[in-house]
């Protein structure tokens, strides 16, 4: 480079280019190890990572882990009987070899597991002589038709009809409670993690594939935490396909887009490049792949693409008066440089501030996009130049920008009229009519699961389907909420705490949503009623503390050892969040005025209360993310451009996106969840870098002297044909994930996709229209100061 070039080159830029070698070496270096690293990763998560540990509700739960063994994180075994009933001995027989087999897969809680064939599932019933009882199969069985009778009458005596037997007797359930971790079969002194897609795939090889094929009379039904995990992350393997479509498509897009195979590999193998730093790094930092986090290398590709393709096109632009390569690759990271450095760190600071969310997927998500977006500053905006001034750019794309640069643009000149007198005041009615419009019907929006079953995975999935199956047979969902009542020692059969459990009990029992309930009352009663000859008229509790005592003293599983704690278990319909808001709402209003010392209604565990608890957490945290996003982009723009109207210009058309993205899921039956809300950062952060490359390029222009048209039509020729097509190529992209058979990650791909594609639109055609009422072109022609690209 001349002198010249040389005196108005920055340090950063002197010591990057003058030391090209060293930086190519370096990033190989750096590659090789990450690479590597990125090879170990696995997918991992864990049932505490899913929940918001520090909610109330889940400190208690984890608080009483111990006396609430079967009540956490469980799976269930549904065998139904395809013909007949499971009064035939070969469906009983096929359940023992079941019970037996998932009795040995690493990570049950063995002293916790239930089936019509655990010697704790028990039958009483009261005789002339008094109370007699057994294990509801007995020792005796031998599959005869005698037999066969006798479990028949033990079922019914044991009440376990609706629980562990289907309410039709077409299928009976084997429970399984899980540990977080149990000792290394190979090596007792060692704790091992569990597993979910092991675990997962143990329960379809050992039992449902193997059991069905070997007894056609069959049919096995798996729901359970650990078990839609493992679905999740075998659906999520088909990340790696999209991710190849979404190459294949930006491959073929970014080439119509630079007419030059060099430059558009460059940029590909940059981007790659990133993925992989970010793959070894988290792998270095002790972090898995989740459900979740494995979107992280899509976003990743994705902004690098967009800052990729900015840098192409300027050195393009450069190269048609540069001497050779090395110089347009020096303009352009002198001119671009800047500009992407703070689009970045404002795509950093949006996934920050999703680490405020205190669960553990979501935290990781965050780190995982920030790290990411923290590399690409090295791969595309030092090595991609860098790499350009040694490959250099096509003639053909060179003359092709020079024609570009010269020649008169329909299209680009069409849409400059986004910025002229007559249309500006017309398309800023429209986007405030669309904003009060987004507002209106966003009140639509709700917090929370909107279906049954796991809204994660499809409707007509295997484990909604199974879970549908169990709703419908069942007296007792797989939807429970645990009020956890506490007590003084051996305070919990006093009729001073059953009482209020069983008012407790008659209000949610009558509270839409509540299929029903069970506790320490439920046994009581029943048991005063068999002690009165079963005399219905008998089945309340009794003042009697003796009475009492006896009637539950064997109402296993519903008090801890020292009677200090009895669960009150509400089986729900659902788990959508106004089933779950209506039975807490209840709980916390009957708490409030029935607590004291000596006696405590804690909310909760249960599958149904971590889904409560979540979804206090998203609801707190669902404002707190979108104003701490907006004030950290806007700080970012302002320390930038030091201009209050500039940042408008900036951040008002990512607040329509943002307004309207949440009357979209409104409209198409989204809530937000722990999948959902996360996409407001990423598309916010994502969609800042249209709306600050577009208005550095502006204000250079009118710095210029150039009139607010004339200046966005440049702006246009040069730039914003980079920020269309980098939106239309990111969207065409993302919307690969519609297809995908994981729900959640579709509903991220449409919403990601509308992010984009709309805060695209806006920066091409909002910015413009305020940049009419708010900057003064007329002030700042001629200026060098203020925005911190001015030279």
């Amino acid at each position: 480079m001349s002198r010249h070039h040389q005196d108005k080159a920055t340090f950063l830029e002197r010591l990057i280019f003058n030391n090209r070698p060293a930086v190519i070496m370096l990033c190989l270096l750096v590659s090789v190890f990450l690479f590597w690293q990125a090879t170990l990763i696995r997918p991992s998560t864990s049932f505490e990572k899913m929940i918001p540990l520090k909610h109330p509700f889940i400190e208690r739960m984890l608080e009483h882990r111990n006396d609430l063994a079967n009540l956490g994180n469980t799976v269930r075994i549904s065998v139904e009987a395809v013909n007949g009933d499971i009064f035939n001995k070969d469906y009983m027989e096929t359940l023992r070899q079941i019970n037996d087999k998932a009795f040995y897969i690493p990570g049950v809680d063995r002293s916790g597991m239930k089936s019509l064939w655990s010697p704790s599932v028990r039958w009483t019933e009261v005789t002339e002589e008094g109370f007699a009882g057994g294990e509801v199969i007995p020792q005796s069985y031998d599959g005869s038709p005698d037999s066969l009778d006798l479990l028949r009458s033990n079922i019914l005596k044991s009440g376990q009809v609706g629980r562990l037997v289907a309410n039709d007797f077409k299928s009976s359930i084997v429970d399984i409670p899980l540990l977080e971790s149990y000792p290394d079969p190979n090596d007792q002194g060692t704790l091992v993690k569990l597993d979910y897609q092991q675990f997962s795939h143990s329960l379809e090889e050992k039992i449902r594939d193997k059991f069905q094929a070997q007894n056609p009379n069959v049919k096995v039904h798996i729901v359970g935490f650990a078990k839609k995990v493992g679905d999740l992350i075998d659906g999520l393997l088909m990340v790696v396909m999209f991710f190849g479509v979404a190459f294949v498509i930006t491959l073929v897009l970014l080439y119509f887009f630079t007419w030059c195979i060099r430059s558009t590999i460059a940029v590909l193998v940059t981007t790659l490049v990133a993925v992989t730093w970010q793959l070894g790094l988290m792998h270095a930092f002790g972090f898995g792949l989740d459900p979740y986090s494995m979107l992280v290398p899509f976003l990743i590709f994705a902004i690098g693409i967009s800052h990729g393709v900015q840098k192409i096109n300027g050195i393009a632009l450069q190269s048609s008066d540069a001497d050779n390569a090395l110089t347009a690759a020096r303009r352009t990271f002198r001119q671009l440089f800047l500009p992407g450095m703070i689009a970045i760190l404002a795509d950093a600071v949006g996934f920050i501030t999703l680490l405020i969310i205190d669960i553990g997927v979501i935290r990781e998500l965050a780190l995982g996009a920030s790290i990411g977006v923290a590399v690409i500053v090295f791969t595309n905006l030092i090595l991609l130049p860098v790499a350009i001034s040694y490959v250099g750019i096509s003639k053909r794309a060179i003359e092709r920008s020079k024609k570009d640069s010269v020649r008169e643009h329909p299209f680009w000149r069409a849409l400059s009229n986004f910025a002229s007198a007559k249309v500006a005041p017309v398309s800023v009615a429209l986007a405030i009519v669309a904003m009060a419009g987004g507002l209106w019907y966003g009140h639509n929006l709700k917090i929370g699961d909107l279906d049954q079953g796991a809204p994660e995975l499809r409707p007509d999935s295997r484990y909604n389907r199974d879970n549908q199956f169990i709703i419908d047979h069942y007296a007792t969902s797989s939807d429970v909420l645990v009020v956890m009542v506490k007590s003084a020692a051996e305070g919990c059969s006093r009729y001073e705490t059953l009482q209020p459990m069983d008012e407790l009990m008659w209000q949610l029992d009558n509270t839409v949503g509540v299929q029903s309930t069970m506790s320490l009352v439920t046994v009581s009663k029943q048991v005063i009623k068999g002690m009165n000859e079963g005399n219905l008229k008998w089945e309340s509790l009794s003042r009697n503390p003796e009475v009492l005592n006896s009637s539950v003293a064997r109402a296993d599983g519903l008090y801890n050892g020292d009677c200090s704690l009895a669960p009150l278990l509400v089986f729900l319909n659902d788990h959508k969040a106004e089933t779950l808001d209506r039975a807490v709402a209840v709980v916390k209003q009957f708490a409030a005025s029935h607590d004291h010392d000596g006696l405590q209604f804690q909310l909760a565990a249960g599958n149904a209360g971590i889904e409560a608890a979540t979804n206090e957490v998203i609801k707190q945290a669902e404002l707190t993310i979108l104003v701490l996003v907006y004030l950290c982009v806007a700080v970012m723009c302002l320390i930038t451009f030091r201009s209050f109207a500039a940042t408008l210009c900036i951040v008002l058309p990512l607040v329509l996106t943002s307004v309207l993205g949440n009357a979209l899921m409104a409209f198409m039956g989204i809530g937000v969840k722990v999948a959902t809300l996360p996409v407001v950062a990423l598309g916010v952060g994502i969609g800042v870098d249209y709306g600050i490359y577009i208005y550095s390029r502006l204000e250079s222009f009118l710095r210029a002297g150039l009139p607010l048209q004339e200046a966005y039509y440049q702006t246009l020729k040069s730039t914003g044909k980079a920020v269309l097509f980098t939106g239309l190529c990111l969207a065409i992209g993302v919307c690969t994930w519609i297809f995908s058979a994981i729900k959640f990650q579709a509903d991220m791909g449409l919403m990601l996709t509308f992010m984009l594609l709309w805060n695209m639109f806006g920066a091409l055609w909002l910015l413009p229209a305020l940049a009419r009422f708010l900057i003064k072109p007329e002030k700042m022609a001629g200026k060098q100061g203020g925005s911190l690209f001015a030279h």
